[in-house]
Parts: structure tokens; sequence; C-alpha cells
């Protein structure tokens, strides 16, 4: 499979989850990759990707790591030719939960992360004047969500700042594209490590009736990493299972069967995975 042949991406938060993912389909379509984690899996998937990808210990709120991250590519492959900014975090407060330096970590990672990989890697490709690059945002980019004070906001920002991107690189030969994942199977979006056919149960409220799976957000950033993409920019590609289609209205005809739905959802009582979900509240997740 060639759809990315010859190009060299740098995808953040590489070395495990919807970025591992990624990674692997990028590899598979003929790319060389720089896997950016701080996390020491990363390593050995660079390994194991044998000569086909490099690991890079960053921290992505930094901005000489980035400079790192560039140069290495550089030393390595060349310069990127695609940037996928997938690193995230998220600490699960309330507004008055939240203490502002929780905020302001969230912010430093995912908005600021992004900004600095645009500025940087962005940098490069504008100069070479071609590339693509995909910022991973969330459905939570796109509306509201009770105790995600810091996550939502910093979704919402990555969204905005895609658009600022896609205008300023756009007439220089960049595409600068968001994607919106929902709630996807890892560790991330299933901190406690439940059950996926429990953690199916909470998405009733989803047309898809489940939750999403890494290789499905990373086949959407296959697509706006391709040549296939090319008229593409300033997009919102939601992969949601259908989730900002809108909600079901029990009282009215179109919804799924009751049966079903009363089984699945938590409009119809708790699951294991939304009890898990409310004990991982006060946990970091990266």
């Amino acid at each position: 499979m060639t759809r990315l042949a010859d190009k060299i991406a740098v995808v953040t938060g590489g070395a495990r989850g919807m970025g591992e993912a990624t990674v692997r389909q990028f590899v598979k379509e003929g790319a060389k990759v720089v896997i950016a984690d701080l996390l020491p899996e990363g390593e050995a998937l660079a390994r194991e990707l044998d000569g086909r990808a490099i690991f890079v210990r960053a921290d992505i709120s930094r901005e000489q790591d980035w400079r790192n991250l560039l140069a290495a590519s550089e030393n390595a492959f060349g310069t990127p030719d695609v940037l996928v900014n997938n690193a995230a975090m998220q600490r699960f407060r309330s507004i008055l939960e939240c203490e502002v330096e929780d905020f302001r970590q969230v912010l430093d990672v995912n908005l600021v992360g992004t900004f600095l990989g645009l500025k940087v890697i962005g940098g490069a490709m504008v100069r070479q004047r071609r590339g693509s690059i995909i910022n991973i945002s969330s459905v939570d980019g796109m509306r509201g969500a009770n105790g995600y004070a810091a996550y939502s906001s910093s979704k919402w920002g990555v969204r905005g700042l895609t658009k600022v991107a896609a205008l300023e690189f756009g007439p220089r030969g960049v595409r600068v594209n968001s994607v919106h994942p929902g709630g996807v199977y890892t560790v991330m979006g299933n901190p406690v490590d439940t059950p996926i056919t429990d953690v199916d149960k909470g998405f009733g409220m989803v047309p898809a009736q489940r939750i999403g799976q890494a290789h499905e957000i990373a086949a959407a950033s296959l697509f706006l990493a391709s040549d296939e993409a090319s008229y593409i920019m300033g997009a919102e590609l939601s992969v949601d299972g259908g989730w900002t289609a809108g909600v079901y209205n029990m009282m009215l005809s179109g919804a799924p069967d009751d049966a079903d739905y009363g089984s699945r959802s938590s409009a119809h009582g708790t699951n294991a995975f939304l009890d898990n979900a409310l004990r991982a509240k006060n946990r970091t997740v990266e």
C-alpha cells in the first residue's frame, strides 16, 4: 500500500492509543514516521517497525523539544511532509473543582503543544511549500461537557487554531484540518480499563451504538495526510459514530428499539462503564 509513499510524518503521542494506530497505518502506507512521546513504549514501537520509524522523547509543551523533533526528522529522513498533533491529556474536573494549575497544564499540552507544532514543523513545511497538518481535536471541541472544564476548552482552542492555520498556511502549500473523535477505546477514553462490552452499553445515545476504535480515528488522519485530500483545508472531520448529529428523543419514533436502548444507555440507569468513569474523575490521563 502506498497512499503515503515517500512521505515523512511526525506523530505526537505516538506511543500508544490513537497515536500508535496512526503510526502503524502510516508506515503500512509507505511513510517514514517520527514517533514523539514521553512514554517509553514509543521506543519499542520504533524498533518493531524496523527502520521505518524513529522515536524521539519530547514534551510537546516545550518549543525546544519541537526543534529537536524537527532536527531528528531531518537527520533521519528529511523535512516532514505530515504532522499529526495527536498528543493530549485530560483532567476530569468541573470548573469549581479545577485548580488553575491543572487548567494551565491541560492547555499547555493540548493547545500550546498544537500551536508549537504548527509554528515549528508547520514553519518547515511552509518553507518547502508543501505539507499536511492534522490537529486532533474532539467532539468536546464542538460542544460542552460537565467535568471537562480544561479539556473541552483546549479542544475548542485547537478547533479555532486549525481555522487560523488553514488560512495562513493554505496559500503556501500546506493543508491544515482537524479530526474530532468521539469516545475511543484507549487509555484516555477508558482510563480504568472497563471491558468493551460494558463500555458499549454506555454509548446507546450514539447512532453507531458503540465506542470507537483507535484505528478508525487513524484512518481519518491517513486520508487527510494523503493526496486524496488535496482540496480539503480548514475542515472538521468528526469521527464520532454520529455523536454530533444529535441525541435521541425516546418519546418520538426513529430512536433505537426501546428494549435495546434501555439495556445500553445511561438514560435508563447506570452501567459499569459510567460507574468506573466516576471513579476515574480525579485521575490525570495522558
